[in-house]
């Protein structure tokens, strides 16, 4: 027995009280053997003391992050100071099932992890002790709230009947935008599209139908765009595409291809199919725009326009004409 191993024993009778606390407590010696596994180390791992005592960690443990624990127990020996491992950082030392009451279907067991120089009579620190305090509680019901937080703040910017952005997050998109183009001159084309006879439709099918073609068009309209893309639900019947970094000659292609899979949908109700056409207004920005209302209005306009004539056609307005 060595010099240092009564102490340990009597540390071990000492930190009698921790067997039964809901904290597991390792300690090492500076070659990394087991001096100390108590009785939470023992239910969750399924290993005994007896078993352990005296052996190397990492060769009874060999899933541990050995390159990275060693590194964090040699700064305890070396600096004498403690050292704190929290569940964000890393979300267990130990891969232990949780059986946690509320949180029982976590994936395992989150874990806060402190690392303690333990020192000899003569002040030396020969052992580390680990203490593994089981947080799945806690750290579950911060993922929880995270992702509440997160849906909430979806919510927030997605038009409920079609999982665009809503008007409100899509202008402020656009309002960005529009600063970017300020500081790179790099063009972007804005559409509003507009189904044609909406109100004719809702009239014959009635507005659950017409809430289905909305969706379907908002479908067509995520088909058809990129993710670089800002595709909103400006009110009602009416979207508004921004194509980010491209011209008005190159949007072109999106139109195309929104038109032909528009003219290719037919929506079952009851025993009719419905069909619509789209009506289309688009500007590329200009640095003649004070604002970013005002290339919003051009484009309302060159909508207007394709009503008034004939409708199912899009128009193309530019501050120069």
């Amino acid at each position: 027995m060595t010099a240092t191993e009564p102490n340990i024993e009597e540390l071990h009778l000492q930190l009698g009280l921790l067997q039964m606390l809901d904290v597991g407590l390792v300690v090492l010696d500076k070659d990394y053997n087991i001096y100390l596994w108590n009785t939470f180390m023992e239910n969750h791992s399924g290993r005994l003391h007896s078993r352990l005592y005296k052996k190397n960690l990492f060769e009874c443990f060999s899933e541990l992050p050995a390159t990275w624990f060693r590194r964090k127990i040699e700064s305890v020996f070396t600096l004498k100071n403690r050292s704190f491992i929290t569940w964000e950082q890393r979300p267990y030392l130990f891969h232990f099932k949780s059986y946690r009451p509320i949180t029982g279907n976590a994936p395992h067991m989150y874990q806060n992890v402190t690392l303690i120089p333990l020192s000899s009579p003569d002040g030396k620190v020969n052992h580390v002790g680990i203490l593994i305090y089981d947080v799945t509680d806690a750290a579950m019901g911060r993922r929880a709230l995270e992702k509440a937080n997160g849906q909430l703040e979806k919510l927030s910017r997605t038009d409920a009947l079609t999982g665009l952005f809503n008007r409100g997050f899509w202008e402020s998109q656009m309002l960005h935008e529009f600063n970017r183009f300020a500081r790179t001159q790099s063009p972007s084309t804005l559409i509003m599209v507009d189904i044609d006879h909406f109100k004719r439709i809702n009239d014959t099918y009635g507005h659950p139908a017409g809430d289905e073609v909305i969706r379907q068009l908002s479908a067509c309209l995520q088909e058809a765009t990129r993710n670089t893309d800002i595709v909103g639900r400006y009110g009602g019947e009416e979207f508004a595409l921004l194509l980010v970094d491209t011209k008005a000659s190159q949007a072109n292609i999106l139109v195309n291809r929104l038109r032909d899979a528009v003219d290719s949908l037919a929506i079952p109700h009851l025993d009719e199919s419905i069909t619509f056409t789209l009506s289309m207004g688009m500007v590329e920005i200009s640095n003649l725009f004070q604002t970013y209302e005002q290339w919003i209005q051009l484009a309302d306009q060159a909508l207007y326009q394709s009503k008034q004539n004939g409708r199912n056609r899009v128009t193309v307005l530019s501050m120069d004409e």
